[in-house]
């Protein structure tokens, strides 16, 4: 061989080595040709010309976009800041890189106007109480959104509501005053249940004779089984009445 043709052929291994571009199991590939999409790169070793051809690698994992904290004002013109967090794929990667020129940015500014707006359509109550509606409502319209530019958003989590102190406090106190409502209501329900079944067995121990004496004895037994104990009898008043009016007789 001629020195020329080792030459070229030097040239032509360089040239290889230098377009070898490595594309990884999570990635896909795009080649432009002077300056034009012509093929996707699957995973591997791929040939990319220089001066002729360029490439843009793209992460097909999913990804997370913390939305910063948003200050927006409820329905009922509560003023909050909400943060969440926007779990996304890239499903086609010709579509993110022609379509949107940055998906990152792009994304996550739009996640935080919808997150703005949706906050603004619902009272306080319905913030707090329906956060996994609100994160599925902000999730369906980001996802039809981003359609177009090839993104697939998985889930939206709204992470935490901030609101003023002032609310905090006031919030606390109704918790506590709920609380207080139901401790009286178990209460009383108690009572009512404890009087119902005390109504009964008077009821039952009036309709039996002997009943009464019967349990007036059993109540003594129990109190006398202590000896610290002090039983006090209660005697009618007109059996002291027979008892004196026998005594007069006596001494007449």
């Amino acid at each position: 061989m001629t020195p020329l043709l080792y030459i070229a052929v030097g040239i032509i291994v360089a040239i290889v080595l230098v377009s070898i571009r490595q594309i990884n199991q999570y990635e896909v590939g795009l080649r432009f040709t002077m300056g034009r999409f012509t093929a996707t790169l699957e995973p591997g070793w791929r040939l990319v010309i220089p001066i002729f051809q360029t490439y843009s690698k793209v992460d097909m994992r999913v990804k997370a976009v913390d939305v910063p904290d948003q200050n927006a004002i409820t329905k009922d013109n509560v003023s909050v800041a909400v943060n969440a967090v926007i779990y996304y794929r890239v499903s086609s990667a010709e579509k993110a890189i022609l379509e949107v020129e940055n998906f990152y940015y792009a994304i996550s500014q739009y996640a935080q106007t919808t997150m703005r707006n949706i906050v603004g359509e619902v009272t306080l109550d319905e913030l707090l109480s329906g956060r996994e509606a609100i994160a599925n409502r902000i999730k369906e319209i980001v996802d039809a959104e981003t359609d177009a530019w090839g993104l697939k958003v998985n889930n939206v989590e709204l992470k935490d509501i901030k609101l003023p102190e002032t609310m905090e406090r006031t919030i606390a106190k109704q918790a506590e005053a709920e609380r207080e409502k139901r401790a009286v209501i178990i209460t009383s329900e108690g009572e009512l249940a404890a009087s119902q079944n005390i109504a009964m067995a008077a009821d039952t121990l009036s309709k039996h004779a002997g009943a009464l004496h019967l349990r007036t004895l059993q109540s003594m037994n129990d109190i006398s089984s202590d000896q610290s104990n002090t039983i006090v009898f209660t005697i009618p008043l007109e059996i002291m009445q027979a008892f004196t009016g026998y005594m007069k007789k006596d001494q007449g």
